[in-house]
């Protein structure tokens, strides 16, 4: 071996071990997280690629690496993930695993007992460079008997996404008359000669911690804004401090947060019999701490009892539902009716763009292509031109500038100022929307089929429109004859294609009418022109609820669909034919 084979050799090895520690590292963290389905994808995803790179039979699949990467991470686990999430009911309510749920439960949900300890408190704030800062200390005041603690600014212990403080710790420390001991550090208290109310805290390392603000102080409500978005929006809106007894305190809701009060966890977990089955079993509950009462579990949700006794949801987690989502579509009148109208639309919408485009496309080539006419370079760029600018462009000048209610030019200059008739609604009434949006998209797509249907014309041969015409055929006949035929083996995988495509031309519908206007009745977001695909997006992302689970359905429908039109593709160009000679 060549040293310059070796160099390469150990560079190749170098980059695979350090491929393999990121790949086992990812594994790692997906397991701990409970993303097994990603997890799995990894694990075959190394082996493979380790087989191809060590294995000398796997030599010209090395070139393949990239593209499998690309497979197994941006499709076949998308398609898994949607596989997975369709027969789950994750979406808004729904949104975390029930182990996560149980921990939210036990945590974030308290309530202040009958007889609360309360206590009054005050920000002193580190003041730098006149201006002030987020350092601060607080003074608790016990109200039953003014007993003064002091604590440091609350640890947070928690953050979410964006950065925000969802969870924060702090203890109370007991002040003597003129010190306090705060962790690590010893802070001198300075009061009032008068009032001997606690003016500033002087830490044992210097630093001045002033009097900047009290709830019950009308001299500081000045102050009152920084304390509100700076402190206790970020620092105290979810922080706990516990007292020199254990008890737990929070800002108080029954005093608008005014107050610091002791408080209860909710809800707890506790061991029962449970008597349903063949024989009693013993299971752990969550149970509601101040009314003794255990939550009900169905249906992938805690559910509680309030105080009229009646049940009300908690919070849910993701569960599995099986064919609940697809017998929606099916059992759910409120759901059928919209969904089958758009199902039924989707391909009105896709086999009339088809159509329409190719008619307008094949007549303008049809045109193009008469050897007597003149400035043709001319008339094929300015035909073009709407397939060079880009889509959303184009919809966004039709639906601002013609099809506007009040100003657009088909209702100001043609509908009302030729023809004297009230304004049309082109976007807001249920028939006119689908007029414009099957206009906006032939507009956008008689381009892509001329331009093809030019290119077939000018492959059919002369000699047969010769030969027609010495046998007497008309310029009628010579095109159901000679011209259709023989433009229908180039043309019709291009339709069929155009169909596909149209049946899920997202863009079109959502920038011109967002699928609007909405159907009557409907318990989801359908609009009168929503497709199957603009429908998918607006249960998962838009409005105020995301349905994931059922848009998942829909989307394996969707995929269904597109694949059998994938099929007819092939099966129109005679791909697999071809291939198999």
């Amino acid at each position: 071996m060549t040293v310059k084979k070796l160099i390469i050799l150990m560079l190749v090895i170098a980059f695979l071990a350090i491929f393999n520690a990121f790949m086992v590292w990812s594994i790692f963290v997906l397991y701990m997280d409970g993303r097994f389905s990603l997890m799995v994808v990894l694990v075959i995803l190394t082996v493979m690629i380790d087989l191809f790179v060590l294995n000398p039979k796997g030599y010209p699949y090395r070139y393949m690496i990239p593209a499998l990467v690309l497979l197994f991470i941006l499709t076949l686990y998308p398609m898994y993930y949607t596989f997975e999430v369709a027969f789950t009911n994750f979406g808004t309510g729904h949104l975390f695993t029930r182990q996560e749920v149980v921990q939210r439960l036990l945590n974030d949900y308290f309530y202040v007992p009958e007889d609360p300890t309360e206590y009054d408190f005050s920000i002193f704030l580190r003041i730098r460079d006149y201006k002030p800062t987020d350092e601060f200390i607080i003074l608790f005041e016990r109200v039953d008997d003014g007993k003064e603690f002091f604590s440091a600014r609350p640890l947070a212990e928690a953050r979410d996404n964006q950065g925000n403080i969802i969870s924060a710790a702090g203890t109370l420390h007991e002040g003597m008359q003129n010190n306090v001991e705060i962790g690590d550090r010893s802070y001198r208290i300075v009061r009032d000669p008068d009032t001997q109310r606690v003016i500033t805290l002087v830490a044992d390392t210097g630093e001045a911690y002033q009097y900047f603000y009290a709830p019950k102080d009308p001299d500081m409500s000045a102050n009152a804004p920084h304390f509100i978005s700076e402190i206790r929006g970020k620092w105290l809106r979810n922080a706990e401090f516990i007292d020199e007894a254990g008890n737990m305190l929070r800002l108080s809701p029954q005093t608008l947060y005014r107050t610091f009060a002791t408080i209860e966890r909710q809800y707890g977990l506790r061991t029962i019999t449970d008597f349903s089955g063949q024989r009693p079993e013993q299971i752990t509950v969550v149970y509601n701490r101040e009314t003794d009462n255990n939550l009900t579990e169905r249906d992938g949700a805690f559910f509680d009892i309030d105080d009229f006794g009646r049940e009300f949801s908690v919070m849910g987690y993701i569960s599995n539902v099986g064919f609940r989502q697809f017998r929606r579509l099916l059992e759910d009148p409120r759901v059928r009716g919209p969904f089958f109208s758009i199902f039924s639309w989707t391909f009105t919408w896709a086999g009339l763009s088809v159509l329409f485009s190719f008619v307008m496309g094949l007549a303008l080539a049809i045109t193009l292509n008469d050897r007597l006419l003149k400035g043709k370079k001319l008339y094929r760029t300015l035909l073009i031109i709407p397939w060079a600018i880009p889509s959303f462009i184009s919809v966004l000048v039709w639906k601002n500038g013609l099809f506007n209610e009040t100003y657009g030019i088909l209702n100001r200059f043609l509908v009302t100022g030729l023809f004297g008739a009230e304004p049309i609604r082109w976007l807001g009434d249920a028939f006119w929307a689908r007029v414009s949006v099957l206009m906006v998209n032939t507009w956008l797509g008689f381009p892509y089929m001329m331009t093809v249907c030019l290119g077939a014309l000018q492959s059919i041969p002369d000699e047969f429109y010769e030969a027609a015409s010495i046998d007497g055929a008309s310029k009628v006949q010579q095109f159901g004859r000679i011209t259709f035929p023989l433009l229908m083996v180039t043309i019709a995988p291009l339709l069929v294609g155009s169909f596909a495509f149209n049946f899920n031309n997202f863009v079109g519908i959502f920038l011109l009418t967002e699928g609007g206007p909405p159907i009557p009745g409907a318990t989801t977001p359908a609009g009168s022109t929503d497709i199957l695909i603009s429908y998918t997006y607006k249960l998962a992302f838009y409005g105020r609820g995301q349905d994931f689970g059922f848009a998942s359905a829909i989307s394996i429908i969707i995929f269904a669909i597109v694949a059998g039109f994938s099929w007819l593709n092939f099966k129109v160009s005679r791909s697999f034919e071809e291939v198999s000679r």
